[in-house]
């Protein structure tokens, strides 16, 4: 059952991304165009109920960040996190990164803590604590995978996980000395309020189709720019984007613009640690396997460093991979000589080990490079660590431990 509803969502994101062809297809859009008018309804509505304080914003008293999107996935949002949360921490901040921890299992028992006077914190003030900036504290199938591969990849910086924003954010202020809270796909959670709106749009693919959900990849219309402080226009290839940059300056005039590209920095074994540079790729007879909301965007990088991608396999975005998957994508690079297999960095986060590994495993490691509106970005982060006397209080100095 678990494997035919993964291979509805696939092929449903087929459906959206214009990747899937024929009759049932051309109906299932025409039924998805449909379903959007009245999504759009429902965001329009939702908004007007935060902007006319129906739905009233909660204020913890410190520096709001977040960081999101228009659309659903591919705009490569966690290798940005990650920068800003390094380069804040890397100033003196105490930065918790607060994300829903999508399709993550629910814990068996809540997490037990112990305040600073050593009292234990009731269970339905735990978020789940992935890491408290010291020590890892979840696995992936519990954190989620974005969680579990930005605490992994940060020292110092608390992550959190939960639908419930609000408790995580009351959490790492009272009990882990946060700061400066980041939330992660933050821009359609609007219950906490923040101080700096950072929305990422993909160069490639701007809006998508320019549907809204579910016939389009649209969370929001594009007017919606307008809340954002700063815009950072991602997966760009070096060549000018003033065409984009006119597009959003219509939506947005005053925010920050920066241009950041999503390059490969090296491939790293999966079970090992093992680290080799890129061009260990050239050449290399290739098995590729991922889960992600843009597979061929993946499998394209991987030929553009000079692998040869002969096999590929696709699963529904955050799939839950088997033992299973994973030998059986072996054996058929084994039967067709493969000599690696690559993945990406949040699958390899789920990556079960097989009982024999026939065929090494890497992912490739990305990192985000600004490349237009450097200033900008540097202002950005200056700003944010700009001691400011309003935010904080009392609750800045309350410590716990985990107990």
């Amino acid at each position: 059952m678990k494997e035919q509803i993964e291979e509805l969502e696939r092929w449903a994101a087929d459906v959206a991304f214009g990747r899937a062809r024929g009759f049932r297809a051309a109906l299932m859009r025409f039924l998805m165009l449909a379903l959007s008018g009245l999504f759009r309804i429902a965001v329009w509505l939702r908004l007007w109920l935060y902007r006319s304080s129906w739905r009233p914003q909660r204020h913890l008293g410190v520096r709001v960040v977040s960081v999101g999107n228009l659309t659903m996935g591919g705009t490569g949002k966690t290798p940005v996190v990650e920068l800003l949360a390094r380069s804040l921490r890397d100033r003196g901040r105490q930065v918790a990164i607060l994300s829903r921890g999508y399709k993550s299992r629910r814990l068996e028992r809540p997490q037990r803590w112990r305040d600073a006077a050593n009292r234990p914190i009731p269970s339905w003030e735990m978020p789940k604590v992935v890491s408290s900036g010291t020590e890892l504290l979840l696995d992936s199938v519990h954190a989620g995978d974005e969680p579990y591969m930005l605490a992994k990849n940060l020292d110092g910086v608390a992550v959190l996980a939960g639908k419930n924003r609000i408790t995580s954010g009351l959490f790492a202020v009272k009990h882990l000395a946060a700061d400066t809270l980041l939330l992660d796909d933050g821009m359609q959670h609007l219950d906490l309020a923040r101080s700096t709106e950072i929305v990422l749009v993909d160069a490639t693919s701007p809006f998508g189709n320019g549907a809204l959900l579910p016939r389009g990849t649209l969370r929001e219309p594009p007017a919606h720019l307008a809340r954002a402080t700063h815009i950072l226009i991602t997966r760009c290839d070096g060549s000018p984007n003033e065409d984009l940059i006119r597009r959003l300056r219509r939506h947005n005039d005053t925010a920050a613009v920066i241009e950041c590209a999503h390059g490969p920095v090296h491939v790293e074994n999966v079970f090992t640690g093992e680290r080799r540079p890129l061009d260990f790729l050239r050449d290399q007879w290739v098995g590729a396997i991922s889960a992600i909301a843009m597979p061929e965007a993946f499998e394209e990088s991987l030929r553009k460093l000079g692998a040869r991608v002969e096999i590929t396999r696709r699963f529904a975005d955050h799939h839950r991979f088997q033992r299973k998957d994973i030998e059986r994508f072996m054996q058929r690079c084994v039967e067709r000589d493969m000599q690696l297999i690559l993945t990406t960095e949040k699958d390899a986060v789920r990556f079960p080990r097989p009982r024999s590994i026939d065929v090494p495993v890497y992912f490739l490691r990305i990192e985000v490079r600004i490349l237009r509106g450097r200033e900008a970005w540097d202002s950005l982060v200056d700003g944010l660590c700009r001691v400011d006397p309003a935010e904080g209080g009392p609750l800045r100095h309350l410590h716990a431990r985990a107990g």
